[in-house]
């Protein structure tokens, strides 16, 4: 007569009986409530860190796009003396490997004014060649053309501006500058009325409603700069490998030069979004933490209520390890399946993050989102895949973690004591 011999590991009356023991019975309604909480701890846990971490890098893509489209990537500016000789040294600039265009510009602060209203903005005095070639304004002009914007004397204003001022294209619009004219009374405000000649909506709603564009040559006259230029903004193929090129470009201008880059020139602002970024990753972790120890409870008062099952079970042949696989299935279950689903509803979530911000808008009859406080006219979200699957590792790394202690517990019920006591 052969000897018996134990059950393989994870055989089906492990599965059963782990399936089993999820079924609460009436009696153990609390036991149950604890699962059920646990459960919807690590599937909000888990969705809400996928969908926080989606729109937020939603945010630094969105609001890294419209800055860089209406930014330089490298901001060349004069040291010693103005940069009188700009033409060359644009065209020097130009030529750099890696260059797709170098702008110069004029830059001044303006007070913008018409019958209705008035709001400060930054004037920006370009080539229409060069305005043609940033996407993010020739392919965003709502109303009128960039036709003939170096001849006139028309400038090209942001759709919020044009709505706070309650202007259209076609209407005029009057530039307020504070150094103008020098008299013997001092210096006198330049003040002169503008055509508006287009109307850009980039979708941020800091440029939308504070940056006017001016033909370059108007805005030297305006500006009093007698033949040269603020700075040479120059746009590179690729921004994140800047210092690539910074250094072509800085031997290229052939003089003495001063240059910033898009990260210095913006390194608070994104900064203060990787923080909030990590501080958020932190504090939605813990959900998913506490959700595991709620696992962790509700399995050691699991183990309590069956320890007569458990003390039975021994008796008759099973295992330590069959009853530390038991309670084992049945903790991983709860996460694993919360993990699974929370998974699941944050990537339906962050897909349809916007349409659902318009549904609750519109349910509710408020602005959740307001572009003021925000910069954008939308609710971004991408989805990173390497981010998420680390989110999901962890959850689930989590979810395995939280039952080893009470399964090891039951594994080492003494089913003498356990029958003793019952």
């Amino acid at each position: 007569m052969s000897e018996p011999t134990a059950t393989k590991a994870f055989a089906p009356f492990e599965w059963m009986l782990s399936l089993r023991y999820l079924r609460a019975r009436r009696k153990e309604g609390f036991i149950s409530v604890i699962a059920g909480f646990s459960f919807l701890g690590i599937m909000l846990g888990v969705a809400t860190l996928i969908i926080v971490m989606a729109v937020m890098n939603g945010f630094r893509s969105e609001l890294l796009g419209k800055i860089l489209g209406l930014n330089g990537h490298l901001l060349v500016q004069p040291i010693e003396q103005p940069l009188t000789d700009w033409q060359q040294v644009a065209e020097r600039l130009a030529k750099v490997d890696g260059v797709t265009l170098a702008a110069p510009m004029v830059e001044g602060q303006a007070l913008a004014s018409s019958p209705f209203q008035s709001s400060g903005v930054l004037v920006r005095g370009v080539r229409v060649a060069d305005l043609k070639r940033l996407p993010s304004i020739a392919n965003t002009i709502k109303a009128g053309t960039l036709d003939g914007f170096d001849e006139g004397q028309g400038i090209v204003i942001g759709k919020r501006l044009g709505d706070n001022l309650q202007l259209r294209a076609g209407d005029t619009i009057t530039l307020v500058a504070p150094r103008g004219s020098v008299t013997a009374f001092g210096t006198v405000p330049r003040i002169k009325a503008y055509k508006v000649a287009a109307i850009f909506e980039v979708g941020m709603s800091e440029y939308d409603a504070g940056i006017v564009f001016m033909p370059l040559a108007e805005s030297q006259a305006y500006f009093n700069r007698s033949g040269d230029v603020t700075a040479i903004e120059v746009y590179t193929q690729d921004p994140d490998k800047i210092d690539r090129v910074r250094q072509a470009v800085t031997s290229a201008a052939g003089r003495p030069v001063f240059i910033l880059d898009w990260r210095q020139r913006n390194s608070t602002f994104f900064g203060a979004l990787q923080v909030e970024r990590n501080v958020m990753f932190i504090i939605l972790t813990l959900i998913v933490i506490v959700a595991a120890f709620n696992i962790i409870s509700g399995m050691t008062m699991l183990v309590k209520d069956k320890s007569h099952d458990i003390a039975i079970l021994r008796t008759m042949g099973a295992t330590q390890g069959s009853m530390l696989r038991v309670f084992l299935i049945t903790g991983a279950s709860i996460g694993v399946t919360g993990t699974i689903v929370g998974f699941i509803v944050g990537l339906v979530f962050a897909w349809n993050i916007e349409s659902l911000r318009q549904f609750v808008s519109w349910l509710t009859s408020t602005e959740l989102f307001s572009p003021e406080l925000y910069f954008l006219s939308r609710l971004p979200a991408r989805i990173d895949s390497g981010e998420t699957i680390a989110v999901l590792a962890m959850a689930l790394v989590l979810s395995l973690l939280a039952p080893l202690y009470p399964a090891w517990r039951a594994a080492r019920l003494d089913p003498v004591e356990a029958l003793r006591y019952e």
